[in-house]
């Protein structure tokens, strides 16, 4: 049974969730990240969690992780169409290697795409609204049904998950960030450790991979998402704001 189960807190269920994340945080506040995912995956949230993947430059370390623990757990995967292939391929290549049995992939609706991005070539014209119809969506529609899911960020990432929390509220779910206190360093010895396969797109001088539009190749000495729309005000995709972006289409919930 989940904490805001217990947290009724009289009947809001969103200050139940508030005081449910309080207390996993201060659970958890030195605990390991394959910890965390135990308790999360096995205990707090049994039946009910996802991960969400990108498989994309570190995703091969928490994969590994959730597959130590259970290989059945349930990885939404969304394929915007504008991915490089070699994402597909590596994709492909760790459900294999890590034996995960229930990877599920989502793309955005075709009624969607002819609605608002017909030419496929929104991203030009406006990158957040291409981000919202492409992943924003798909993903609340994969969600559905969970009420926790694990993602792989991190605070070194960027400014704007300096603070972040290993757990925390997103629309009225609980957000499992295992990997939140990790380095750089931390996820390569990781890796060399378990000898997980790379992203092949690391080596050409990718080390953050998204779209392939919005995705460049990153010079030495440039901050890794450097290559992530590049020349744009813009760091997130909108999956990780605090209303999943909704507001690009007005609906606000």
């Amino acid at each position: 049974m989940a904490l805001h189960e217990t947290f009724n807190l009289g009947g809001d269920p969103e200050l139940g969730l508030q005081a449910e994340v309080a207390a996993l945080n201060s659970q958890f506040e030195d605990a390991t990240a394959q910890e965390i995912l135990l308790a999360a995956i096995r205990h707090q949230f049994a039946g009910g969690i996802a991960m969400v993947s990108s498989f994309g430059a570190d995703s091969a370390v928490l994969l590994h992780m959730v597959a130590q623990i259970d290989p059945s757990t349930p990885v939404l995967f969304i394929d915007t169409v504008k991915l490089f292939p070699a994402t597909i391929l590596y994709r492909d290549q760790l459900i294999e290697q890590l034996g995960l049995t229930d990877v599920r992939t989502f793309k955005p609706a075709r009624e969607d795409l002819a609605e608002t991005d017909p030419a496929g070539m929104l991203w030009m014209s406006d990158t957040d609204a291409c981000c919202h119809i492409r992943k924003v969506v798909p993903l609340a529609r994969a969600l559905t049904g969970f009420e926790a899911w694990i993602s792989g960020r991190k605070r070194f990432q960027s400014k704007t998950r300096s603070a972040l929390d290993a757990f925390e509220i997103d629309e009225g779910r609980v957000k499992v960030n295992p990997l939140a206190d990790w380095t750089a360093a931390d996820i390569l010895d990781y890796a060399k450790t378990h000898e997980l396969p790379t992203h092949p797109l690391v080596a050409q001088g990718y080390p953050s991979i998204g779209c392939m539009p919005c995705t460049s190749k990153v010079a030495p000495g440039e901050d890794p998402r450097a290559g992530r729309w590049r020349g744009q005000d813009k760091t997130e995709c909108g999956i990780h704001w605090p209303i999943h972006g909704k507001e690009i289409d007005g609906s606000g919930t």
